[in-house]
């Protein structure tokens, strides 16, 4: 009997809460698919290279099963409470509860792993396009395979089923404490609202408008972050969440009870009077829904920022086929040259030197005027701090500046595509990246170059990218005639190729490995001449560079930063549109005798989707809405920071524009499954 007294109920949840099933099928389908990400053996060999993939999904997979754990345990309460009266009955006409506890939990059970296999099953669709996407980023071919990991089941149904069981427990214990009076008025308990001091808490909402706004200008006038003022940052905006929703019941309750205006314009009675009573039951409920959804707003738009910067600056940043570089100014590269030959056709290689005169004054320029560097490199005077600037020689620029003569500029302009430039004997031009000279300007007053015949004049500048991460300088390079170049030292050696094709896989490796030896042969100490350039969102250090190479290599880098965090921000998402879809759909039977006063008293059938529809928007859109100015405010302080430090030129708006746009399209689809299944019911 209990067998299919079980089935029966299971049924009916599966029925009255469908888009609860459907959000944990999806769960499980987006736990499967990135947890075959760990064990895909072509996908371990990129791990090895990278070493963060597991560790970031793990990280990943515990916040989601945290949230998931919620989600569970939030439902199952939830629903329990809407059966309290049926399991009150079950009391009256005998059973246990023992028995009761037993059967809520095989039905959950049951529901659960109906809920599993969807999931498993429609992750491996999901499987497929996820693979699909991270093959194409790394510009790898992709071939349909449907994968079935042991090790990924087992390991999905473990996080699922801990998340699961843990909240079966604690109803559980719950269940077993009710008794038959609190059971049958379980429901009325939880639909009473209780309105005490409604005009003090009203002061609540602009007092955490008030805080929300000191909490933004803290964010952009603050330039001392360190782990304690992030965590008291963090844990002060949570705290004003809740506190804004509070205020906000508190602040409409008065306003209807002051006969505001607006009360008497169309419905926004009963809209208001629906609202204030749904949000004062749920104020901690609409808060941690808010915060769910700040932190699926940011973390899609911080991903959105990686894969922007991976699909349009990291070729930039390598505008050459491959570039070598080699501390010892006599080096010909004849041997990493000949690897080369071997592996790929050879289109043109050019060698060439970069030159100083002893001066440091441009290193000198940057490192004091540069944002980035703040005050490391500034005495309390403001003068230059020598001393900190000799320390780190080599960490950014090199110790002396960077020279180039014009002949080798424009025949490396010429092989990437670039006009040539041309200047008088008695000139210069500084080829700087972008991202610098936006932040610096032109300050050619604050350089003396001294040329043979007195000081030189700036002819100009040029940021096209230049490969000037060690290579053509680190973030500059200065451009003279042919006769001033011939009056300075060498400084380093370069090779720029270009190739025919694509260059293949490891290529970098075996030239690297030539490179050590004949390092290693000729002892050489490069001292000094070796920089990295002030880049911070990514830097690599590497005398050899092979575009093709590098450019996968810096994508499976950025992977992981990526994929988490769309895999949470899609996660914390379903979540949270979870329960504002259940709340509403399970109150619709409560509703329906409301609406059936208001068809009672003249209002036609079109009046009462619209006001269904109000009523939906103005519940879904609260959280929503505080939560896009809350993230949208951060993603712009988060987006224009990035832009600043990596030189990507898309305003920072782009980046939570494109993650507003796709939350906004599973946020529709829920809205209108509620909104048919609420009319539905109403109408019912």
């Amino acid at each position: 009997m209990f067998a299919k007294l079980a089935l029966r109920n299971v049924r009916r949840s599966a029925k009255d809460y469908l888009v609860y099933f459907v959000t944990m099928t999806v769960v499980v389908a987006l736990m499967f698919a990135f947890n075959s990400l760990l064990f895909a053996k072509d996908i371990q060999e990129m791990v090895d290279e990278v070493g963060i993939l597991t560790v970031m999904l793990g990280l990943a997979t515990f916040f989601i099963v945290i949230i998931v754990a919620w989600l569970i345990n939030y439902m199952l309460r939830f629903i329990m409470e809407k059966r309290s009266r049926e399991f009150g009955i079950y009391l009256l006409l005998g059973m246990e509860k023992r028995q009761i506890a037993q059967l809520y939990m095989r039905e959950n059970m049951l529901l659960g792993a109906a809920a599993f296999l969807a999931g498993l099953v429609f992750g491996m669709l999901v499987q497929q396009i996820l693979m699909a996407v991270l093959y194409s980023m790394i510009l790898m071919e992709f071939r349909i395979s449907i994968r079935i990991d042991r090790q990924c089941i087992v390991m999905t149904a473990l996080c699922y089923a801990g998340c699961y069981l843990l909240a079966l427990l604690r109803c559980k214990r719950k269940l077993r404490k009710m008794n038959i009076h609190s059971l049958i008025n379980a429901e009325r308990q939880n639909e009473a609202v209780k309105e005490s001091h409604e005009e003090i808490k009203r002061w609540l909402l602009p007092l955490s408008i008030v805080f929300l706004l000191f909490f933004g200008v803290w964010l952009f006038c603050w330039k001392k972050w360190d782990t304690i003022v992030i965590v008291a940052f963090l844990i002060g905006l949570i705290l004003v969440i809740y506190l804004f929703y509070t205020g906000l019941s508190a602040w409409v309750i008065c306003y209807v009870r002051r006969e505001g205006r607006a009360i008497y314009t169309g419905q926004n009675l009963f809209l208001l009077r629906q609202f204030a009573s749904k949000i004062k039951t749920m104020r901690f409920t609409m808060g941690t829904l808010t915060a769910l959804f700040v932190v699926a707003f940011l973390g899609c738009s911080i991903a959105m920022m990686f894969n922007f910067y991976q699909d349009h600056m990291l070729a930039e940043k390598m505008p050459f086929d491959i570039q070598l570089h080699s501390g010892y100014v006599e080096n010909d590269f004849a041997a990493e040259l000949a690897v080369i030959e071997e592996n790929v056709t050879v289109e043109e290689a050019y060698a060439y030197q970069i030159y100083t005169n002893g001066t440091d004054q441009m290193n000198v320029y940057l490192y004091t005027h540069q944002r980035a560097f703040g005050d490391k490199y500034r005495n309390e005077d403001g003068s230059p701090d020598m001393e900190a600037i000799a320390n780190d020689h080599g960490n950014v620029y090199c110790t002396y500046d960077t020279y180039m003569g014009l002949t080798d500029y424009n025949h490396l302009r010429e092989m990437i595509g670039y006009e040539a430039v041309s200047m008088a004997e008695h000139e210069y031009v500084i080829h700087m990246k972008d991202r610098v000279f936006r932040e610096t300007g032109d300050f050619s007053d604050q350089l003396f170059i001294e040329g043979s015949s007195g000081q030189l004049v700036c002819a100009g500048y040029y940021t096209e990218p230049f490969s000037q991460d060690g290579q053509n300088g680190g973030d500059y390079v200065i451009v003279v005639s042919d006769a001033e170049i011939a009056k300075m030292r060498p400084y380093y050696a370069e090779l720029a190729v270009d190739i025919a094709g694509a260059a293949p896989d490891r290529l970098k490796d075996k030239i690297d490995a030539v490179s050590e030896t004949s390092r290693k042969s000729m002892a050489l100490d490069i001292g000094g001449n070796t920089c990295a350039g002030s880049d911070m969102i990514l830097v690599w250090g590497s005398d050899n560079l092979v575009r093709d190479n590098l450019v996968k290599e810096m994508k499976c880098m950025l992977l992981p930063l990526i994929f988490p965090l769309i895999y949470i921000g899609l996660v914390f998402l379903c979540v949270a549109l979870t329960v504002l879809s259940v709340q509403q759909l399970s109150d619709s039977a409560k509703y329906r005798f409301r609406y059936n006063v208001l068809k009672q008293i003249g209002m036609g059938t079109e009046e009462v989707a619209r006001l269904v529809w109000k009523q939906l928007v103005l519940f879904y859109l609260c959280p929503a809405l505080f939560a896009v100015v809350i993230s949208g405010v951060i993603a712009g302080y988060v987006g224009g920071n990035f832009n600043f430090y990596s030189g990507v030129n898309t305003p920072s708006w782009f980046y939570f524009g494109i993650s507003f746009l796709l939350f906004f399209g599973v946020y529709s689809i829920y809205f209108a499954v509620t909104y048919v299944g609420f009319l539905r019911n109403v109408e019912g």
